[in-house]
């Protein structure tokens, strides 16, 4: 017999999904917005600083409220997408875009710091050698931001596994369809006599977790030993 019953695996299979969109999709513009933010002196950049941490401050319900009012199937842009069939709200996608948003400061945060933390000096000893500047981005800047790529994604992916408020606002709780690890959990909490099936959901959400973060930790060293040379 199978220790997770078929909706259990549905609820983790889901939150597998989800976490694994949301941190890919964000990880480009995560970059970018990254990159900008630390070696970038625009107007408007404080504002932008903190718009994309305003998702670490506000309740999550309120994030998700907003993603209902932007993306739902009335909201001024959810609207326009639904009309060539894309649909986000009370779907899995939308699940992925509220996790995405949820996981984004942190990614962005992590690859800043990491930005901030490489010697421009370098980026302008290759630029002076004629490289162009996405070249020099490729070739000298990603690789030695890269561990701070990896331990932001895995916070943004271990983030997306765990977000609740957002994901329940914006696109409910159902079964098969949005219905991710946490709100599995809080779904058995409301049964009598399912606080089994949601301490396993809780076995499983550790184990998943502690084994990204493990992943993470053994890739940034390994990552860092290459630039090093060692």
């Amino acid at each position: 017999m199978s220790w997770l019953g078929p909706q259990e695996w549905a609820a983790v299979a889901l939150s597998l999904k989800v976490a694994f969109w949301a941190t890919l999709f964000a990880l480009p513009p995560g970059v970018c917005v990254a990159v900008a933010l630390a070696r970038w002196r625009f107007p408007g950049r404080e504002i932008v600083n903190g718009l994309v941490h305003l998702p670490l401050v506000l309740p999550p319900v309120v994030t998700g409220y907003l993603l209902l009012l932007t993306f739902g199937t009335r909201g001024w842009l959810g609207g326009a997408l639904a009309e060539v069939g894309v649909v986000f709200a009370f779907r899995w996608t939308g699940a992925a875009l509220a996790a995405g948003i949820m996981g984004f400061p942190l990614l962005v945060r992590a690859i800043r710091l990491s930005v901030e933390a490489v010697d421009p000096k370098l980026e302008q000893a290759a630029a002076t050698l004629g490289a162009s500047r996405a070249w020099v981005f490729i070739t000298v800047t990603l690789p030695l931001i890269l561990p701070g790529v990896i331990a932001g994604a895995v916070l943004a992916f271990a983030k997306a596994m765990g977000e609740f408020g957002a994901t329940i606002t914006f696109v409910s709780n159902i079964p098969g369809e949005t219905q991710t690890l946490p709100l599995a959990v809080h779904n058995f909490l409301q049964v009598p006599g399912a606080e089994a099936a949601a301490w396993r959901l809780v076995v499983v959400s550790l184990v998943v977790s502690m084994g990204a973060l493990l992943l993470s930790e053994w890739l940034a060293r390994r990552v860092a030993a290459r630039v090093a040379g060692r």
